[in-house]
Parts: structure tokens; sequence; C-alpha cells
């Protein structure tokens, strides 16, 4: 499935004027809610890390991000300006808005003890991961969660390529420090974040870094 062209559209949103702004530590979680009609931006603040991203309906949230439905409904697996980012029920969550990165991926998945195995030998179990993030993160705020509702989620920033026999390859990033995707909420929603702890994949450089987080009323 080819990559679209990518949509460079920058924000005309003043990051001094957001309602929220937080900076989220490398290997750290973070779980909010993004009310309807706010706009959601994740800032790559040194370039080329990986945001493990979910997202739940608030009012029902076994309504879940379905990297399933929104591929099928974009027909391509990469997100970039207008991607629509649908539910499990099919409904319109979110719509990208702005993105100065150009290209998200959609099946990479989430790291995990398991996987760090798997790829990099066993003496990368016991590091951070983000299926853990992300569980450590439902427990702190205790909402209706559970380690059953992990699923596909989205990497911004991460460019994983298909290749033509169907393989996926862990690129070097083409995201830089200050690049940003910006999101418009279309219903009320859970957003789950593990910024990606990854120390043994090279296209990070091996250097977890800070991301931020701005949120804005109804523009």
């Amino acid at each position: 499935m080819p990559a679209p062209a990518p949509r460079l559209t920058p924000s005309a949103l003043r990051s001094d004027r957001a309602s929220k702004s937080e900076v989220v530590l490398a290997g750290e979680a973070w779980l909010g809610r993004i009310g309807r009609g706010q706009i959601f931006r994740i800032v790559d603040l040194e370039g080329n890390q990986a945001v493990d991203t979910l997202f739940f309906s608030e009012s029902d949230p076994r309504e879940h991000y379905s990297a399933a439905d929104t591929i099928r409904a974009q027909r391509n697996l990469y997100l970039t300006t207008g991607s629509e980012l649908l539910s499990s029920e099919g409904n319109v969550m979110l719509t990208i808005v702005a993105d100065t990165c150009g290209r998200h991926d959609t099946i990479g998945g989430a790291c995990s003890a398991e996987s760090n195995t798997v790829r990099y030998g066993h003496a990368s179990r016991s590091m951070h991961n983000c299926r853990d993030s992300f569980l450590l993160a439902i427990a702190r705020a205790r909402v209706p969660l559970s380690i059953r509702d992990l699923s596909a989620n989205i990497n911004f920033f991460m460019n994983v390529p298909v290749t033509p026999d169907g393989a996926l390859s862990f690129a070097d990033g083409i995201s830089r420090g200050g690049k940003y995707v910006e999101m418009r909420a279309e219903m009320d929603v859970l957003c789950l974040i593990s910024n990606c702890p990854q120390l043994n994949n090279p296209c990070n450089a091996y250097n977890p870094t800070p991301i931020r987080l701005l949120v804005w009323n109804q523009p």
C-alpha cells in the first residue's frame, strides 16, 4: 500500500494561547481528556521520537480507536493532514487538521517485554516498554480500562515502510525537532500515550526524547 504524498500543513494556533501545555518525558506515560471540538497537538521536541497513542470514547471506553477501520476508510496505512481516526464503531473520533511531519505509522504496534526479547535478546526483557507504560497510566488514573483494551495503536512520527513483499521495516525517522501533528476531537475522548522508551532501535538514534502536548478550546 503506497504512502500518501506528505500534506505538510502548519497550524495557525499559537502555543502561548493553549489552555493546556505539558511536557511528557521520554519513557513516561500520559492519560488525559480531550473534549469535542478541542484541538490537540503533539510536538516532537527533539526529533524522531515515537509517540505510541490510543484513543477511547469517554462516554463508553469500549469504543476505541480502530486501526483496521481507519486504514480501510482512508485506503492507506499512513496518517497525515485530513486523516480521520475511526473508532471500533465506525465513528470519527478525531481528524488530523495540521501536520508538519507528514507521515505517521498505524501498524508498527507498541513495544513490549515480549517483543523486545524477540527482537533484541533476553537482556532487553526488563527494559521499559510502551505496553507496560500504558498499563501503568491506566492503573494510576483508575479509569475503566484494562490490558484487554490495549488494541493496535498509532505511532506518531514513526516511519515504518512496508516492503514490496509485505514485510515491515523500521526505518530512520523523517521527523525533526519541533515538528508536530494536530487533531480536532470529534467526540469526547480519553487519550492514552506512551512516549516510547525504546533504547534498541536506531530510528531514534538510541536516544528517546521528550514531547510536548498542547490543547486549545474551540478556535
